[in-house]
């Protein structure tokens, strides 16, 4: 007897729990592909706010320039003041250079813990009041300590120097935050033109 061309119903029934197999066990891949994939853009961001974060504190930190400054009453201020991090404010200081869309020349710079947020405050002139442009740098920071080392390789916890253009040598910041745990960083200041 002849057979006829075509698969038996039993070979079909094993044909598609293979098929069905291969296919759940690609669905898992991709899900598990997905994950990763969400992971690692998060903590590649992550990693992109830190770096944002140090090179713009590296490039004002390393512009500073021992020039006073007037508040909006007028008043004198330090080329240079630093708390420890336990405060709001944390440093404000004047820098070199210029921002984008900057004509150049000098600028009022600050940095200041807010609501869990680092923040930089850049003003629109060196003396005076306004209202500075505010842009956050890290997010989800639970605490922050700065210390400020002086000209003879002492940290000191503030920078409020009796001389009022000193300047300190180097600023170390110690940020914890939610994300990415303990990170310290060391920063020159001035980078050695004084």
């Amino acid at each position: 007897m002849k057979r006829p061309n075509g698969f038996t119903l039993v070979e079909m029934l094993i044909a598609l729990s293979i098929f069905g197999m291969l296919t759940a066990a690609g669905v898992a891949l991709l899900g598990v592909t997905a994950r990763t994939q969400e992971t690692s853009d998060r903590l590649l961001a992550e990693l992109g706010e830190i770096q944002r974060t140090g090179a713009l504190l590296n490039a004002d930190l390393a512009q500073a320039t021992p020039r006073l400054y007037r508040d909006r009453e007028g008043r004198p201020q330090r080329a240079f003041t630093g708390g420890r991090g336990d405060e709001p404010g944390l440093m404000v200081f004047v820098r070199r250079g210029w921002d984008a869309g900057d004509g150049g020349g000098l600028k009022r710079v600050g940095y200041r813990l807010r609501e869990g947020r680092l923040e930089r405050l850049s003003f629109s002139r060196v003396d005076g009041g306004g209202a500075p442009v505010t842009v956050t740098m890290l997010d989800g920071v639970r605490s922050l300590r700065l210390r400020y080392r002086d000209d003879e390789g002492e940290w000191r916890e503030r920078w409020d120097p009796s001389e009022p253009n000193a300047m300190p040598e180097a600023v170390e910041l110690v940020v914890a935050s939610e994300r990415q745990g303990t990170l310290r960083q060391l920063f020159l200041v001035g980078t050695g033109q004084r």
